[in-house]
């Protein structure tokens, strides 16, 4: 007989992990980790762990794939084999390719591409440790790691998910919630200009869930938001000091 599952929120609207439904996991961001690259970022959401990368703008290669009249972005999102309980091929899947097709269209309203024609610039993004809201979080980490490479952007884009466990909508799901809750509702956003770059729905909301749902998951973008500026602000904040004493 199999055992009764552990229920998601107990009777005080507690979850599994002791948040609230309208709390966010822990945040932590780094911006310029990599000195290989041209921009870099590293994101703890929860107990994901996410790096990204940026590269560019460069010429493009092959050429055939460069736009004569803008910049081309490509991403792409992989998890690593030891970023799941039970280790995954390291070789692309299906997931993984639409999750670049869907990171590059979320990151793609905050660029001015026309500023450098023929160009192509490169985000690669490997999730080192998984646990819920990979897509969200990686979009997060690529937007910093683009503005840390001095891409001109209109705004960061910041993304969270809100979704619904149990008959309640709830904040940034994680792991489990994720895969027994009946919803998951992604949005990325630009604060500053009130833009959603990225919205979908996995499961099935009432209307009202569908608005709340959306509501909470860009309250939880703004909270990361100042998070971000905090982490482009504390690179920028050690460099000036190291300029100053080779003066």
């Amino acid at each position: 007989m199999n055992e009764k599952p552990e229920k998601l929120i107990n009777k005080k609207g507690i979850r599994l992990d002791g948040r609230k439904a309208d709390e966010l996991r822990p945040v932590k961001l780094e911006v310029g980790i990599l000195p290989n690259a041209d921009g870099s970022a590293y994101i703890e959401h929860g107990k994901n762990k996410i790096l990204a990368a940026a590269f560019g703008p460069r010429e493009m290669h092959p050429k055939h794939l460069s736009r004569p009249d803008r910049m081309v972005l490509r991403c792409r999102y992989h998890m690593a084999p030891f970023s799941v309980g039970e280790r995954k091929s390291p070789a692309p899947s299906r997931r993984e390719i639409e999750l670049s097709k869907v990171i590059r269209e979320s990151l793609e309203p905050s660029l001015f591409l026309e500023y450098y024609p023929r160009t192509g610039v490169d985000v690669f993004i490997e999730v080192l440790q998984a646990d819920g809201g990979t897509r969200c979080a990686s979009i997060t980490a690529a937007s910093l790691a683009l503005a840390d490479a001095g891409i001109p952007m209109r705004d960061l884009v910041v993304a969270c998910a809100a979704g619904k466990v149990e008959d309640k909508v709830v904040l940034d799901l994680f792991d489990t919630e994720d895969k027994v809750g009946s919803a998951d509702v992604p949005v990325a956003f630009m604060p500053n200009l009130n833009a959603v770059t990225l919205l979908q729905m996995d499961g099935q909301l009432t209307p009202d869930e569908f608005e709340k749902a959306v509501s909470m998951a860009i309250g939880g973008c703004r909270k990361i938001y100042e998070l971000q500026k905090e982490a482009l602000k504390t690179k920028y904040m050690l460099i000036e000091p190291e300029e100053e004493d080779e003066e």
